[in-house]
């Protein structure tokens, strides 16, 4: 059989087969007294690529903070400095009958459509490699801050996939669409410099700095009023596409409910006192 240079500019191979996957593919530690979730994916000997396993825990993570009021804001990773994620375990897959395929599937779709739907905010701070999959995740979340030997790149075309878990609509809205085309269609992934200058991502850091800093973003969030950081969110992510008077409508209605709440009253009076405000966990 002859081989080919067509994955080289990819950077990742399939795992190798006698590789022990961690007891936990997706770790939830807690940071801040519990307010900062930090959730890491944990296969750093597969490039963190996304199994079955990995996909259903993450759910099972995202799901538990939702509901836990005192985490106020979460911060996701991958475990190790080569790869934040390489998408989904084609190891895996590739002895996957067509039922297998498609329940996995939409095993995955629950996972984006949970992370997509927090009402927590919640952002990526990528580690490396975030190809496919790992790179819709990173899309899926509120923003993006990564180390500066990150890359990004959606590789399904050279696989013979249409991408599907978010990029041909997520990727067009946070680059130019000719950019996210080219993207799409080439499977040629960019560098964080790239992704940066381009404005899909926020911040680039050394390695080393990554989660310090992606900790004091954190810290930050956490220390402002959630119940008003989780509704400009809603209000961000309702208004997205919608006509400028409808989005300033439910701008308003996020508005006059903060007007009313007493955070507010919390925060004018934390001003004017010059002291930190005292900001009670969001309901939910």
């Amino acid at each position: 059989m002859t081989t080919t240079d067509r994955w080289k500019s990819l950077d990742f191979g399939p795992p190798a087969p006698d590789d022990e996957d961690p007891a936990k593919s997706v770790l939830l530690d807690r940071l801040s007294g519990g307010a900062i979730a930090v959730i890491t994916l944990n296969r750093p000997g597969a490039d963190n690529a996304i199994s079955t396993e990995m996909g259903a825990r993450l759910t099972e993570v995202l799901e538990t903070i939702a509901v836990e009021p005192s985490v106020r804001v979460a911060i996701l990773t991958g475990a190790g400095t080569r790869a934040f994620s390489v998408g989904s375990d084609l190891r895996q897959r590739r002895s996957m009958t067509k039922q297998q395929w498609l329940r996995q599937r939409q095993d995955f779709d629950r996972t984006l459509y949970t992370l997509r739907q927090l009402r927590k905010p919640i952002f990526a701070a990528v580690n490396g490699i975030a190809y496919g999959g790992g790179s819709e995740i990173a899309q899926s979340t509120d923003f993006i801050i990564a180390a500066e030997n990150a890359t990004f790149g959606q590789p399904e075309a050279m696989i013979g996939l249409s991408a599907g878990g978010g990029s041909p609509a997520l990727l067009p809205r946070l680059l130019p669409p000719g950019r996210a085309l080219q993207m799409l269609m080439t499977g040629e992934p960019i560098t964080a410099a790239e992704a940066y200058r381009l404005g899909l991502v926020n911040e680039l850091h050394p390695p080393g700095d990554l989660m310090p800093a992606a900790t004091r973003i954190a810290e930050k969030i956490a220390s402002n009023s959630p119940t008003a950081v989780q509704a400009v969110k809603r209000a961000v992510r309702m208004g997205d596409g919608q006509p400028i008077e409808q989005a300033i409508a439910i701008m308003m209605e996020a508005h006059w409910r903060s007007a009313v709440h007493p955070d507010r009253a919390e925060g004018i009076g934390a001003f004017n006192d010059n002291r930190d405000p005292h900001f009670h966990d969001a309901d939910y």
